[in-house]
């Protein structure tokens, strides 16, 4: 063990690694992002054209560089432009055509496109953007630290466009002390760099070595790892992650995800490295149980409690771990944006798990459907294996571990542990009765870990930090950050990472920006299609594992889909159910036959023909299916329409009552009507009916036939005059 340091920084040095960031390289970075869905925007042909203009301008000191997700999905393809000594620059929903201005004026001329950035409203660039912590550990009552920040920079005469200063969210390095009085906490970027201080004083000097002579007040830095890069990395986007944390994500849309180099320089494997040389498995697993880490699949299980079973609990030396990679929930994209923008820390996070499990060999379950996941954790398990970083001993430590991949077909059930198990071993994904559980028995009936990507993905930060940093980070039961697709009725939908115990209320108005078009929030579905909807009422619940349960819903995997005024809770309802009746794989009879029957009956309701007596007949059926399914699909199936019942249950009323839909979402409870006194005979409905049910004469008011209209709405459309009306 005594050579794997050594080992690891002769790696280092065979890499002949160099920083990512401009101001280290001395070289003008492009960066432009490489996931699923900035490929669909056209982010390849954006870079062939900055690749071209590059070539043609002579130029060496420039470099085109690939990313993983930047977190933006409302606003692909984003380009981030790095200067050195200038504070980075991001562009979003860059055009082909747009590229070439971009690269004169900006790569060639140092001067940013305003109207091209990401932020349209900014344009001005400050020399340092600094946050400072706002949560009620640093900041007491009668005491702003932002209020003293923004005094003490006008009483230095500073420019305007020297510093901007932000309020932060607390990023959870509070101090170890515990009888310490107050105290602030600041990042500066783009220097990456956190301060702590105790008075004024501290703070006006912090500000005098920092800002005004741009150099570093080393008396008073706490942290300067790449974990805090993302918030600023790009400037103009500051209100999307100003609060967040990002721990799982920390490398996305910085690094190259194809570059074990990039990896290398932002202190991949150093815990991989730290961990082997120490040579004590049972600490490790210490440390992951003493962080607080849990499950982020959705089960919310204790990481290191489950990591321990499959060490003792089965004396058999053949051991697996597992990534369960099999992301099926509709609108999620947490794992596949992960494994798309860093691999080599989930392929970290299993090689530190295996050697504390005792493991010599580790399965990757990822959906066929992801097929740029797949090409990424492929070439890295290639580049891991040529380093020495998989395989035989392990960076010289005599450890021996590897992984393959194995292709899930789309099975939303093959989610669940025991499912993914059978279909590793090649036969039908279906789940089997626990226990035993699979740290006990697993594949093969030897004891398997089975973890899922987010989880993985925060084992080597918590072994390179520490557990203590990281349980100071979140609540009391739910410690660390989680990732969340932040899809739906929001202005700015995406990937983000929060710590937990953040308000939904944070995540959509703050982060999410808010409602578009002027409408109200209704609800928030968390959790996916097993998850429950949040009412308005609701909107300042923490975000933890425990308080989302409480209230009918569930963390689950991460989705997060926003409704506002104009949608339908119980259509809304009825779609997941849907999803999870499709999903069942049919070997138990309550989630084959019940969800069917539930299902059956929104049908019913939402199309005139339901009774009171629904409502009491889809509790009763919901609870008996989530007391009796064999696994946690149909156990959370129910849970959508319970939650729509306990929180919407007089629009399910109106729809049974008033046979109609007040958000006319549901089709069959619409009611087309012509306006006689507008309707000018034009004739155009009657010919746009695909039934033939308008009846009149040219020039003469026309009338539906409302027994033969199917609702389709193809009227409603056509006709130039507001003559006819939904109801």
């Amino acid at each position: 063990m005594a050579n794997v340091l050594q080992n690891y920084e002769n790696l280092k040095k065979a890499l002949e690694f160099a920083s990512t960031d401009a101001d280290n390289t001395g070289k003008i970075i492009i960066q432009v992002g490489s996931a699923t869905c900035e490929k669909a925007a056209g982010s390849d042909a954006i870079r062939d054209e900055f690749i071209k203009l590059i070539k043609a301008s002579g130029r060496d000191d420039i470099l085109v560089k690939q990313t993983g997700c930047t977190g933006r999905c409302s606003q692909e393809p984003i380009v981030g432009v790095f200067i050195p000594k200038q504070f980075p620059v991001k562009y979003s929903q860059v055009k082909v055509e747009e590229v070439l201005e971009i690269f004169q004026t900006h790569v060639l001329g140092q001067q940013p496109v305003a109207k091209f950035m990401l932020d349209k409203t900014t344009e001005t660039l400050y020399k340092h953007v600094v946050t400072i912590c706002s949560s009620s550990r640093c900041n007491t009552d009668d005491k702003s630290w932002i209020d003293v920040f923004n005094r003490l920079i006008k009483e230095k005469n500073l420019p305007p466009t020297e510093v901007k200063v932000l309020q932060g969210g607390c990023i959870g390095l509070c101090t170890e002390e515990p009888n310490e009085i107050s105290h602030g906490v600041m990042m500066v970027f783009p220097e990456n760099v956190i301060y702590k201080f105790h008075n004024e004083e501290e703070l006006s000097k912090i500000i005098d070595i920092h800002i005004v002579e741009n150099g570093r007040a080393r008396d008073f830095m706490v942290h300067t790892d790449n974990l805090t890069e993302v918030y600023f990395k790009f400037y103009g986007d500051v209100s999307f992650f100003n609060k967040q944390t990002r721990i799982t994500l920390r490398n996305c849309g910085i690094i190259d995800p194809e570059s074990l180099t990039d990896y290398i320089h932002a202190q991949g494997f150093e815990a991989l490295a730290r961990v082997l040389y120490k040579g004590d498995p049972e600490f490790v697993i210490n440390e992951i149980i003493k962080s607080g880490l849990r499950g982020r699949g959705g089960g919310g299980f204790p990481t290191g409690i489950k990591w321990r079973n499959t060490r003792t609990m089965n004396p058999d030396p053949i051991k697996y771990v597992v990534c369960n990679a099999d992301e099926g929930d509709p609108g999620a994209f947490m794992d596949r944006s992960a494994l798309e923008g860093d691999p080599f820390s989930i392929i970290e996070g299993m090689i530190i798990g295996a050697y504390a499990i005792g493991a010599t060999k580790g399965y990757v379950y990822i959906r066929a459907e992801y097929p740029l996941a797949i090409q990424r954790i492929e070439n890295a398990i290639w580049k891991c294996h040529k380093m020495n970083l998989l395989g035989k001993n392990i960076l010289g430590s005599g450890f021996d571990f590897d992984i393959e991949i194995r292709l899930g077909a789309g099975a939303f059930v093959c989610g669940e542990e025991t499912a993914l198990l059978q279909s590793i071993e090649g036969k039908r994904g279906q789940p089997v009765i626990r226990p035993p559980y699979p740290s006990v028995k697993g594949l093969w009936g030897h004891p398997t870990c089975i973890n899922n990507v987010e989880t993985w993905a925060n084992v080597p930060a918590i072994m390179l930090y520490g557990a203590d940093w990281f349980s100071r980070i979140g609540t009391e039961g739910s410690k660390g950050t989680k990732v969340f697709a932040l899809a739906g009725k929001v202005k700015n939908t995406g990937l983000i990472e929060v710590p937990m115990g953040t308000t939904l209320r944070e995540i959509i108005f703050d982060i999410g920006g808010g409602i578009p078009n002027g409408r109200q929030l209704k609800a928030v579905q968390t959790g996916g299609p097993s998850g429950g909807c949040i009412p308005m009422s609701k909107i300042d619940t923490p975000v933890d594992y425990e308080t989302l349960k409480s209230i009918g819903s569930m963390m689950g995997s991460g989705g997060m889909i926003v409704l506002d005024d104009a949608d339908c809770i119980v259509s809304t309802a009825k779609f997941f159910l849907e999803f999870t009746k499709d999903e069942s794989c049919g070997k138990c009879l309550p989630c084959r036959e019940g969800t069917f029957r539930m299902l059956e009956i929104l049908e019913k309701i939402t199309s005139g023909h339901g009774e009171i007596e629904d409502l009491d007949k889809l509790e009763r059926l919901g609870r008996a299916i989530q007391k009796s399914s064999l696994c946690g699909l149909g156990m959370s199936a129910p849970n959508p329409v319970l939650s729509a019942l306990e929180h919407f249950r007089e629009e399910f009323e109106i729809h049974i009552k008033e046979k109609r839909c007040p958000t006319q979402r549901c089709s069959k409870l619409i009611t087309y009507k012509i306006i006689p006194e507008k309707c000018t005979g034009c004739t155009l409905c009657a010919r746009r009916c695909p039934v033939s049910c308008i009846r009149g004469f040219a020039k003469k008011p026309h009338e539906i036939m409302q027994e033969h209209c199917i609702k389709c709405g193809e009227c409603y459309n056509a006709c130039k005059f507001d003559a006819i009306e939904k109801i």
